[in-house]
């Protein structure tokens, strides 16, 4: 049951029964929520009860066995019921692999137009023309015109069209494919509801939107949103057959499923794709979904490959294959990289929410505009630096190669100047810091991903030059004693590789994940250790002065309702603390005993998804729970009837004059006494899944608890130990740059209008 903050208005009552008993707060002001933004959106989730589910499941299976034994069933019925999930499963797999091959063709080539075109076939990328061709001196692709700047001016225009179009295809047609959908699906997954945001038409324009916004330029990743759309492909699928309609444990399986299949065909890892569902998205995970997980992920792979959208037979863009052996010297410079990965985590994410904080404040309703000039920003000097300039897919490719006789690039020649090269990844990494800080969290399918491997492959790769140019000076040196006498020693691009696993773990605060995924990505098994000594020293940093993955500080700015399982909870107080005493009940009295109309009154003045049953106004002994949706089905069948007819909720007592609600009531509701601990209610939640908990003092109705009250609880406390001086300079650093956006906004449209219309107010 989901309660809300505001204390309903009471309803009128006859003398004739008791249909509603309000009861006054008299702990605790935590009910105050207007200044909580962390519970600011609980209201748009609709809780799950698993413990009902769980019943109405099992009674389905009671009722397949007891179709089994008398025959009534036909073996090809079993054999579909048995082969059904694996079928829908396949089917997920199978749609997302074909909608990731369709995504990747058609990004690579929205972003070779940005900088030409084929001359023989329009439609094709730059590499698709210039198959088994050096790019550089490939005649079949032509840039726009001979004029650099006509060049660049075109490079702007289209990643100004592309991004635009995103933006007004999200705002007016689905704002819940905006951003990434991680945090909203692990709520999701957790245990509620989120009406439309796994629906058919976020899936459309999630699809068409995403390419759009890579191919802009704008610092964003598709592998976030490669999960969103995954799992509205499980959602809407699944909801095609009546059986998995209302099964919310099966929602839960095929959506778990679909997002480690999301994550497979972006990163070209089915297992990482499991061990991403399992690490990230699930709060309970079983042995089956396991299983399930990895069998949609297998054919969404499969799907990919036999799609074949590089024409190389590699999943993924940047795939490499390192020969080499690390040294041991090498460790403290891995260090170095995981240095970098916890600090990049850090401050990305503590400056993202900064500026997502100033976006929801001041440009909420300029959200097209604002994509406008993010993409204008990001393509007037990103053309200038090829590791911007380029996809960070592409970018990424060259980074992590080695350099051999079959790969020609600047980076990789020996007689080219290190330090502008060096000065050109330097810049890069700072400069995709920056633009991920401010772009993430606008208005298009954006994820933050790729963009964290993107600057840890350049600050990797930085490393890793200088690393090499200091071999070359002293090869002599005792460091270098186990470097091969005339072999190569120091692999920059394996620094960059490593600089990724730094960068993507440091923002998503995952693991285990990062390494497998980064093994399945080059296939470097040599490499492992390393990546696992980056990736560990990226850990320890963000859980010493970090708050966690980027998806998880979202939800709680973002005010969504998510408990996470695996972390720990200390109240030191009990229920009484977090309940509710603001309780609407019927009584089972006869005596008291309420008109049909006074219990549709009360359905729609109020806006409970349940009700306690008590024993008499007098009385409040707990007799049982009656769900809204049961009771509106009764009143549905009873059409017609009188609203004068009286209602009856009690167990032994029978009239026909009365309506009979007796088969909806559930008379053996989760109750917990008002002295338990806190604690141990949260972990009723937590491992059982209950929507709702009544409290009860020696049998009455004292309170009732949800998932939610528990996390207003939490964060009203957190609230009142605030460092409201911090928050004020904030706000007031915010209200500042928002003047100065204002001062300048003003003056570009008076000088605007004076020069096109010799009118300053034109465009005021």
């Amino acid at each position: 049951m989901s309660l809300e903050s505001e204390i309903i208005e009471t309803v009128e009552e006859s003398d004739s029964g008791r249909p509603h008993q309000f009861r006054s707060r008299t702990t605790g002001d935590w009910l105050n929520q207007d200044g909580i933004k962390e519970v600011k959106r609980f209201n748009d989730f609709r809780t799950i009860d698993w413990v009902e589910d769980e019943l109405d499941e099992h009674k389905k299976r009671l009722m397949k066995r007891k179709h089994v034994r008398i025959g009534t069933s036909s073996f090809k019925d079993r054999l579909l019921v048995v082969t059904q999930n694996w079928i829908l499963l396949a089917a997920m797999g199978i749609t997302i692999g074909l909608i990731a091959g369709c995504l990747n063709i058609i990004t690579a080539w929205l972003g070779s137009v940005r900088v030409g075109h084929c001359s023989s076939n329009f439609y094709l990328s730059k590499a698709f023309c210039c198959w088994g061709q050096d790019e550089e001196k490939c005649q079949g692709w032509n840039s726009w015109s001979s004029y650099t700047f006509f060049n660049y001016l075109m490079y702007v225009g289209i990643s100004l069209c592309f991004s635009t179009t995103s933006a007004v295809l999200v705002k007016h047609y689905a704002p819940s494919a905006a951003g990434s959908g991680i945090s909203e699906i692990k709520c999701i997954v957790s245990g509620f509801v989120m009406e439309g945001f796994l629906g058919w038409w976020t899936l459309l324009i999630k699809s068409i939107g995403l390419p759009l916004a890579i191919a802009s330029g704008l610092s964003v990743g598709k592998e976030g949103p490669s999960v969103h759309y995954a799992v509205s492909v499980g959602n809407s699928i699944a909801k095609l057959v009546q059986k998995y309609r209302k099964s919310a444990s099966k929602a839960r399986e095929f959506l778990t499923a679909t997002s480690a299949a999301g994550v497979a065909v972006a990163f070209g890892s089915p297992m990482g794709g499991v061990l991403f569902s399992i690490e990230e998205i699930s709060s309970v995970f079983q042995l089956s979904t396991i299983w399930k997980s990895y069998f949609c992920s297998l054919i969404a792979v499969a799907t990919l490959a036999a799609v074949n959208p590089f024409r190389t037979g590699q999943l993924v863009l940047f795939e490499v294959t390192y020969d080499t052996q690390w040294h041991y010297f090498e460790i403290p410079l891995y260090i170095i990289l995981g240095i970098f990965g916890g600090v990049y985590g850090i401050v990305v994410s503590k400056f993202n929410i900064r500026v997502v904080a100033f976006r929801k404040k001041y440009l909420g309703n300029f959200a097209i505009r604002e994509v406008f000039i993010l993409s204008l920003f990001t393509a007037s000097f990103s053309y200038f630096n090829e590791y911007l300039r380029l996809d960070m897919t592409e970018s990424m490719q060259i980074l992590f190669h080695e350099c051999d006789v079959k790969f020609s690039h600047s980076i990789c020649d020996p007689n080219s100047k290190k330090t502008p090269i060096l000065a050109s990844l330097i810049f890069a990494t700072i400069a995709r810091m920056g633009l991920t800080i401010i772009t993430y969290g606008c208005k298009v399918p954006a994820g933050i991903f790729v963009p964290s491997m993107a600057a840890g492959a350049t600050f990797g790769r930085a490393l890793g030059i200088i690393v090499n140019y200091f071999y070359q000076e002293h090869k002599d040196s005792s460091i270098f004693s186990t470097c091969p006498a005339n072999g190569r020693c120091i692999i920059p691009g394996t620094y960059a590789f490593l600089g990724a696993a730094a960068g993507l773990s440091g923002i998503t605060d995952l693991t285990v994940t990062v390494v497998i995924i980064m093994f399945e990505l080059t296939g470097a098994l040599r490499f492992i250790l390393p990546t696992m000594i980056v990736v560990a020293i990226t850990k320890a940093i963000n859980d010493k002065w970090g708050h966690g993955g980027i998806a998880d500080q979202m939800i709680k700015f973002n005010g969504l309702p998510h408990i996470d399982a695996k972390e720990e909870f200390t109240f030191d107080t009990t229920v009484e603390s977090a309940m509710s005493t603001v309780v609407v009940t019927f009584p089972c009295d006869i005596q008291e005993a309420i008109t049909l109309e006074q219990l549709k009154q009360t359905l729609s003045k109020t806006t409970f998804r349940g009700y306690p049953l008590i024993q008499s106004s007098a009385n409040p002994k707990i007799v049982g729970f009656v769900s809204r949706a049961d009771l509106e089905y009764v009143i549905h069948n009873y059409d017609g009837v009188s609203d004068t007819t009286k209602c009856n909720f009690s167990n032994t007592d029978r009239s026909d004059s009365m309506i009979d609600f007796k088969p909806i009531l559930n008379r053996s509701p989760l109750t917990v006494n008002i002295d338990c601990p806190l604690e141990y209610v949260l972990e009723v939640f937590v491992k059982m899944g209950p929507r709702y908990i009544l409290i009860e003092n020696e049998g009455n109705l004292v309170g009732i608890i949800t998932r939610k009250d528990i996390l207003r609880f939490e964060y009203s406390l957190h609230s009142l130990h605030t460092n409201t001086f911090e928050q004020q300079l904030h706000e007031a650093f915010d209200a500042k740059v928002w003047e100065i956006m204002n001062y300048f906004s003003r003056g570009l449209r008076k000088n605007s209008g004076r020069l096109l219309y010799n009118d300053e107010n034109r465009f005021m």
